[in-house]
Parts: structure tokens; C-alpha cells; sequence
């Protein structure tokens, strides 16, 4: 299903459609301020399990990351975060920066790594701010395969064509970006880049 959804005033039934996709556990395509992602509610585990075969990785390896609306759900789903690092946070998002801190109990535990930790994306991007809000807790973020033509990750009639069978609905927010959100991994107390993507990250890391 293509659901188009206006990117700077999205409708609200069109946001209450996506939303209710998720509780029940769907799988969307969605807008964000970098490229579209694939997504899921991170209480839905049979929905996390069909992101990963769509991507074809392995479960237990696999990377995903939270979209946040804001730094609310900061104390609900990460350890307790040192000043520096909530001042970078807050200087950051919303942004197109995805930050790896240690994950707490709270995080389903098919959502953590190895090491414990968890992604966190506030984009700025007012469709997912909008669903994130209506839905109550973060949703799941993986990015497209990467290794398909650049129209394939951009054009969402396009997406639709190749995932619609995979997934439950594909909004159309507009044509996406191609680059990738900034990776920075601060669970060491020091802010390290570990991925370079959209994003003046040299204003961040100084």
C-alpha cells in the first residue's frame, strides 16, 4: 500500500492509519531527514524478525536503531547519560545523527547488541515525529538494502514496486536523500565517530 503523507503538514488519518499498521504489528517504509527506512514498533518482535529476512541479515547481528521524537524517551530506553554527552544529544537533534549509548532493561531484548547498546535517531522530519508522538514509544529503524540502484531507496512509487509484497504499507513523503545518518558511539564517555553521513558532525565532535 502507498499511503502518500504531506511532509510538512502530514494528515492526521494518514497518521493514525500508520500507526494502527504498527500496533498490530505491521512493517512500514518511511521518510526520515537522511534516507527512507524500514520500520517497525519495538514491542513487535514478529514484525523485527520480518525486517531482517526482508534485509537478509541475521537477527542476532543485526543493527537497528530507534526513532525517537524527541529526547524524551532518552531515560526510558538508555542508561543514565553523562552532562557532555545530553549537551551534544541536545545540540545534535533533532538531526541526521544516529548515537549508540548503553541500552537499559527497558530496550526489548531483541533490539540490543552484544555490547548492550542501542541506536538512537530524533530526525528531523516531521512525518516520523508525527507517528512516533501518536504511537507512544520509539519505532524500529533499519535502513533499505544498500545495495540497490539509488532510485530504488529515493523513489517511493519505486519502493512500492519492489517491497509492497514484503510490507504492510510504503508512505510517500516525497523523493528521500541518499546519504546515511552520522554514526556516533558514546558509550565510552567520549563522543567517537564511527559511521560519516549527512550532518555537519565536525561542529559536534569539535
Amino acid at each position: 500500500m502507498l499511503l502518500p503523507i504531506h511532509p510538512l503538514n502530514p494528515q492526521e488519518r494518514a497518521i493514525n492509519i500508520v500507526v494502527d499498521c504498527l500496533k498490530k504489528g505491521g512493517v512500514v517504509i518511511y521518510p526520515t531527514d537522511t534516507i527512507y527506512g524500514i520500520g517497525c514498533d519495538i514491542f513487535q518482535p514478529d514484525a523485527i524478525a520480518r525486517i531482517a529476512r526482508i534485509k537478509k541479515i541475521d537477527l542476532k547481528k543485526a543493527q537497528f536503531s530507534f526513532i525517537c521524537s524527541d529526547l524524551s524517551h532518552l531515560s526510558d530506553y538508555t542508561k543514565s547519560v553523562d552532562t557532555p554527552i545530553f549537551r551534544l544529544l541536545k545540540a545534535a537533534l533533532p538531526g541526521p545523527f544516529t548515537f549508540i549509548l548503553d541500552a537499559s532493561k527497558a530496550v526489548p531484548k531483541l533490539l540490543k547488541t552484544k555490547k548492550d547498546t542501542v541506536g538512537i535517531r530524533v530526525p528531523d522530519n516531521k512525518i516520523c515525529n508525527e507517528i512516533v508522538l501518536k504511537l507512544g514509544h520509539p519505532i524500529m529503524s533499519a535502513s533499505l538494502p544498500m545495495d540497490l540502484d539509488i532510485e530504488y531507496i529515493t523513489d517511493p512509487e519505486l519502493m512500492e514496486e519492489l517491497f509492497g509484497n514484503q510490507v504492510d504499507i510504503v508512505i510517500d513523503g516525497g523523493i528521500g536523500n541518499i546519504v546515511s545518518s552520522t554514526v556516533i558511539d558514546c558509550t565510552s564517555g567520549k563522543a567517537e565517530l564511527i559511521r560519516e553521513g549527512a550532518g555537519d558532525w565536525h561542529k559536534l565532535l569539535g
